[in-house]
């Protein structure tokens, strides 16, 4: 019986009043409340009312929706141990709200011994059941029990059971039961209801059939804001921009009401295809419908137009969060710098972001630490690295693959290699990054070796690990392997090449003095090549001075149109130097009317957290007198052991002036300000946004042995480490 005994299993209540109203009547408005405590406070009176009430089903049925609706646990269980008690349990009303409850507070097991206990099931106990599994992504049990509530006991499913169903479909993207499913409504006529038809649309996008869920949306004679929601979404996360934002743009012009779960994908096309006016114009529409509040929303707005390539709205929209700002903000602000090559301002981000104690996650340090790499300072990679390991990062597989990309990209792949040894999880991603680590600083032996350990323990290269080893070949020369292994990644892997492997094997084939076989490489590909392709055979020509085929190359990447005037600074680089006045004029004249320019060559060098940054013959150093004094006395210094400089990439001057020119490069000053600001020993580290020239390269030999440095520089294809007169890329790069 109900009694103050029979409560005493359920969590305490507060005290209620004498005068309070008929337990029923509280607990009713409580329940209609969403009110357990209140709903308990008036179970745990009704012994105790003026007139004693008892408790009937509903009450306890009442209690368990409640409990379900909190996840509470603790209390469906006391609730369920009541209604044993009676001898209720397995009375229909209640078996199914016990079902609905513990399926809600993640107890699926407790939920079918339940309903396997009732004596007669009707279809609502089994969409609870279903709805149950597939709330707690048991998508195979959900599909069971679907298939069993009509052969055991004939009950067809209503749109309830579709409902609850489908969403079981899309977690294990089984398309067929979608199909099937769908198949069911059709027959039952329930595809008429806007609810099923958006659910069915809904799987189908995410099972990838795209195409079948536009049948669906474009079929439906109603459709509400979740309908187009869910088609919009579908288009954009399958990666077709374009239709989402299309089908947005219809939305908006037929007046359906916009959320923020329509707002979100329209926010994402317009980032994937670039779209910054696009962005705009959903920033102004989310203004005016009041969603410039929705934190999530404008962490999407940040995103996007981060990807739009303009930091700077961005970071309006960060700073007028102000202090709503959540780490999902800092997150996609500092990832927006990082992406957009603003790494000083990535970095400092992160640092506002400690100094806010807004505690960063493995994003955060996947998200800033290229930015550090791009910086290339080993000072600020040890300082990141030490935040990793301060937040207990570190041993994360994707924060230690960045610190692994970082410490190489800073000049310290033997700190890299120890990092990589030290994983306990090693992901392709981590040896891909170790692979390209030592390819880019010309150990393209060491990388070919770890590649075939990666392959000895059963880890399955990918698409960029055989571009990070066929990269490794080529600066080292590795033609014979370079070949086996590019053939191998169809044969034995069933990898396609794409335009990047191809364009690698034409850098290696033409590095190595292969330039016929380059050329019919080339020409027998399955597709047609880029620039990338053709612009490695432009290299190669130069480094080999082919001009037959370095004007059949130049051709091709003109007609490809490409954005930067490289190509013809190369091309005519490769004319002056076979003394082709003529086309040399012909080519520059070409450059001035497309509007492009040659990019200027600049190094840098940082020291003490300070950038210093140097362009060929500048004078604007507050050094400049003691730089140049202390480059003077080098250069006879090198002299004295041999050098001479290589003038063979300056034209149209005298051979004095071109001997002048050279001799200040920017790299060659960059060098000379870190000999001045460094003590003796210490290692020289600087970064050139372009190739390095042959004769930096040579001067930088002997700078190193008649100074006893080491210099580490980076150049826009590699690393090269100068020690006692010698390079590690063995003269091949």
């Amino acid at each position: 019986m109900l009694c103050c005994r029979a409560t005493a299993s359920l969590p305490p209540s507060p005290p209620t009043p004498s005068h309070a109203a008929d337990p029923h009547a509280r607990l009713r408005a409580a329940a209609a409340r969403s009110d357990l405590p209140a709903a308990l406070a008036a179970f745990a009176a009704m012994p105790s009312a003026p007139a004693p009430a008892r408790p009937v089903l509903r009450t306890f049925t009442a209690l368990l929706k409640l409990c379900a609706a909190r996840a509470d646990l603790a209390t469906g269980r006391a609730v369920h141990a009541q209604l044993a008690a009676r001898g209720l349990a397995s009375e229909s009303l209640a078996a199914t709200a016990l079902a609905n409850m513990y399926a809600k507070c993640r107890r699926p097991a407790d939920a079918r011994r339940v309903f396997d206990r009732m004596t007669a099931r009707d279809r609502v106990a089994w969409n609870a059941l279903v709805a149950g599994y597939a709330r707690n992504g048991l998508a195979e049990a959900a599909m069971e029990m679907l298939v069993r509530m009509q052969e055991e006991d004939g009950e067809r499913p209503d749109s309830v059971t579709l409902v609850s169903v489908l969403p079981a479909c899309a977690t294990a993207r089984a398309l067929r039961a979608c199909r099937q499913v769908h198949a069911f409504a059709l027959r039952a006529g329930l595809d008429e209801l806007v609810n099923v038809s958006t659910a069915i649309l809904d799987v189908y996008c995410k099972c990838g059939a795209v195409e079948a869920a536009r049948a669906v949306f474009d079929w439906m004679p109603a459709k509400n804001s979740v309908s187009w929601n869910a088609m919009i979404d579908g288009y954009a996360q399958s990666g077709n921009a374009t239709e989402a934002l299309a089908l947005f743009k219809r939305m908006v012009r037929e007046g359906v009401d916009v959320t923020d779960a329509t707002i979100l994908p329209a926010l994402q096309a317009c980032g994937e295809l670039g779209h910054l006016d696009e962005a705009r114009h959903v920033h102004e529409l989310l203004v005016r419908i009041g969603l410039n509040s929705n934190v999530s929303v404008m962490n999407a707005l940040i995103t996007t137009y981060s990807k739009c390539k303009r930091t700077d709205l961005a970071a309006q929209v960060f700073n007028e969060l102000g202090n709503k700002k959540t780490r999902i903000s800092w997150n996609a602000m500092i990832l927006g710098f990082s992406q957009n090559g603003c790494s000083e301002d990535a970095v400092g981000l992160f640092s506002a972001m400690q100094l806010e104690n807004v505690k960063p996650d493995s994003f955060t340090l996947v998200s800033v630490i290229p930015a550090v790499a791009e910086i290339s300072d080993p000072l600020q990679a040890r300082w990141i690295h030490g935040c990793s390991i301060k937040h207990h990062l570190d041993q994360d597989v994707y924060v230690l693959t960045a610190l692994i990309d970082m410490y190489s990209k800073c000049g310290r792949v033997t700190i890299a290699r120890r990092l990589f040894d030290s994983a306990r999880q090693r992901h392709v991603i981590t040896w891909n990054a170790m692979i390209h680590g030592y390819g880019s600083h010309g150990f393209g032996k060491v990388a070919v070796e770890l590649f075939e350990e990666m392959k000895g323990t059963g880890s399955l290269p990918n698409e960029t690990t055989f571009l990070s080893v066929l990269a490794a070949c080529s600066h080292a020369g590795l033609v014979d392997q370079g070949r086996r292994y590019f053939a191998s990644m169809k044969e034995d892997y069933g990898l396609e090449p794409g335009m990047e492997h191809y364009g690698t094997m034409v850098d290696l084939l033409g590095r190595a003095g292969k330039l016929d076989e380059a050329w019919s490489f080339m020409k027998d590909m399955p597709i047609q090549p880029g620039i990338s392709v053709y612009g490695a055979m432009l290299g190669a020509c130069k480094l080999h001075k082919n001009v037959e085929l370095a004007e059949e190359s130049a051709q091709k990447i003109f007609e490809l149109g490409p954005e930067e005037g490289v190509y013809h600074v190369l091309l005519a680089n490769i004319y002056a130097n076979a003394s082709k006045w003529k086309d040399v004029a012909r080519v520059r004249t070409a450059m001035e009317k497309k509007g492009l320019q040659k990019t200027p060559g600049w190094s840098i060098i940082q020291l003490k957290n300070e950038v210093h940054t140097f362009y060929s013959g500048s004078t604007n150093h507050q050094q400049a007198k003691e730089i140049y004094a202390r480059l003077t006395k080098l250069i006879e210094e090198i002299k004295a052991v041999g050098y001479v400089p290589d003038t063979d990439s300056i034209h149209d001057v005298e051979d004095d002036v071109k001997a002048q020119l050279l001799n200040t490069h920017s790299e060659k000053l960059a060098i000379a300000y870190g000999l001045i600001r460094t003590a003796p020993g210490t290692t020289i580290q600087i970064k050139k946004n372009l190739r390095v020239c042959n004769d930096c390269h040579n001067a930088t030999k002997l700078i190193s042995l008649v100074t006893g440095r080491e210099i580490i520089m980076r150049d826009i294809q590699r690393f090269h480490h100068f020690k006692d007169g010698k390079c590690s890329c063995g003269d091949y790069w």
